[in-house]
């Protein structure tokens, strides 16, 4: 648990030294899309670098975006690595794009990947004050207070974040420091992922030439840039409808304290409409951009679209098919993915919530008549959403499959506290997990 700690917080300094040097990449490695952004930060940000407060009060950095290029993802299969070569390719591909626009080169970059099974957890931890303050130590011995679940061999802690703390019984405190109080108290949240994706995405960075200076989960960085701030603090829950998957997070007091994913997306929708109508998959991703949809009606019946094809017989190649049969081929599909959301949204108890406002994003949530059916499946108000407005950032990339990369350009600027950004008292750790470090870092650096 040490290694993992100490791999966190070296990649956390990495990413102050890049802000300092001025410019970042963020890569958001995707199923069906690679998508690389490049930000400068001005000087103003550089005198507030992060890890200097507790939650949303982290030093803030001013960032503009300069370079911006995506190319079509290749060797990503569920938002987890498939093939390395073609993702090294295609990471590079996008890079290399974003430079020339940039016009500067780029050696660190922040990488956000979706799918590898997450995993939430909540935590708590208590101890005495040692003075009449609350001190940073004190938030660091409550933060190591915490029990660890044992959640399992092949598991990587992506995210452990304090979302509470609690002052001789005085709750919601954003950050205790300088209070008086004798009991302290603190709530984590914990997202653990598949390791070996974790790996492949470090690996696969190394090999493009580039320093990895921090990695997050999909479901929270599009959650950071597609909820207002009212949604984050009143509890809302963000489903971010990618081509290989699904994710799906949920904020309250402007904290994520859940995330899943579903194995299941957009790439999904086209290989039925490819399998039923026998077409190739561009083909098909065509038709559904085009023409696609969840909800029939009587002109649906009448309106006949050309399928295409190139297979040289000329009656297979001029076949067409009307929207409605179209429309049937996708609405299962979709109902299947809303269904598995909604399975994720009541084990984690999302209708507890006093707000339960539900956004889409992502871009598989553009297919038209999606927000009705969601709202119906959900059984909860649904609006689409698009990712805030950064500064610099070009009109293509404004849409609702840039959630996550806007969300890391976020992610980047305004980091919320982790637990490795507190000098932990290493000998309070519990045994057991001392005892399954993680290695992975010690090839990786």
């Amino acid at each position: 648990m040490t290694e993992l700690y100490e791999s966190q917080r070296a990649m956390r300094n990495m990413r102050k030294a890049a802000m300092q040097r001025g410019v970042v990449a963020v890569l958001d490695v995707g199923t069906s899309k690679i998508a690389c952004l490049i930000l400068r930060f001005d000087n103003a940000g550089r005198g507030a670098l992060p890890g200097d407060g507790v939650g949303s009060l982290a030093g803030q950095a001013g960032f503009r975006v300069i370079g911006a290029a995506t190319t079509r993802s290749r060797g990503v299969r569920f938002g987890e690595i498939d093939a390395m070569s073609e993702t090294e390719r295609a990471i590079r591909t996008a890079l290399q794009a974003a430079q020339k626009m940039a016009k500067v080169r780029v050696d660190h970059v922040i990488a956000c990947f979706s799918g590898a099974g997450p995993r939430s957890y909540g935590l708590a931890g208590e101890v005495q004050v040692e003075g009449d303050l609350v001190t940073e130590q004190d938030v660091s011995r409550v933060l190591a207070a915490c029990d660890l679940p044992d959640y399992g061999e092949g598991r990587e802690v992506l995210h452990a974040q304090p979302v509470n703390f609690a002052l001789d019984h005085r709750s919601g405190l954003s950050d205790p420091r300088g209070q008086i109080g004798q009991s302290l108290a603190t709530d984590m949240h914990m997202l653990t992922v598949d390791a070996a994706a974790v790996q492949n995405l470090a690996h696969c960075v190394k090999r493009c030439d580039l320093e990895l200076a921090g990695i997050a989960s999909s479901p929270y960085v599009s959650g950071i840039s597609s909820l207002v701030e009212d949604e984050q603090e009143l509890g809302a829950a963000c489903i971010d409808m990618g081509g290989g998957s699904t994710s799906l997070s949920i904020f309250m007091k402007k904290h994520m304290i859940y995330a899943d994913a579903v194995r299941m997306g957009g790439d999904h929708v086209t290989g039925d409409i490819s399998m039923a109508l026998q077409i190739p998959f561009a083909n098909a991703e065509r038709l559904k951009t085009f023409y696609g949809g969840v909800h029939a009606t009587g002109m649906d019946d009448r309106e006949r679209i050309e399928i295409g094809g190139e297979t040289g017989d000329y009656e297979h190649d001029r076949r067409s098919c009307t929207r409605a049969e179209l429309i049937g081929i996708m609405r299962p599909r979709v109902e299947e993915i809303l269904e598995e959301v909604r399975l994720c949204l009541d084990a984690a108890g999302f209708e507890s919530l006093p707000n339960q406002q539900i956004v889409l994003t992502g871009g598989a949530s553009q297919i038209p008549g999606l927000g009705a059916l969601a709202s119906k499946i959900l059984g909860q108000q649904v609006r689409l959403g698009r990712p805030l407005r950064v500064h610099g950032l070009p009109q293509a990339a404004t849409g609702p499959g840039f959630a996550s990369a806007v969300g890391m350009c976020l992610f980047a600027a305004h980091p919320q506290d982790e637990w490795w950004d507190f000098d932990l008292p290493l000998d309070q750790f519990p045994a057991r997990s001392l005892k399954r470090a993680v290695r992975w870092f010690r090839d990786n650096w």
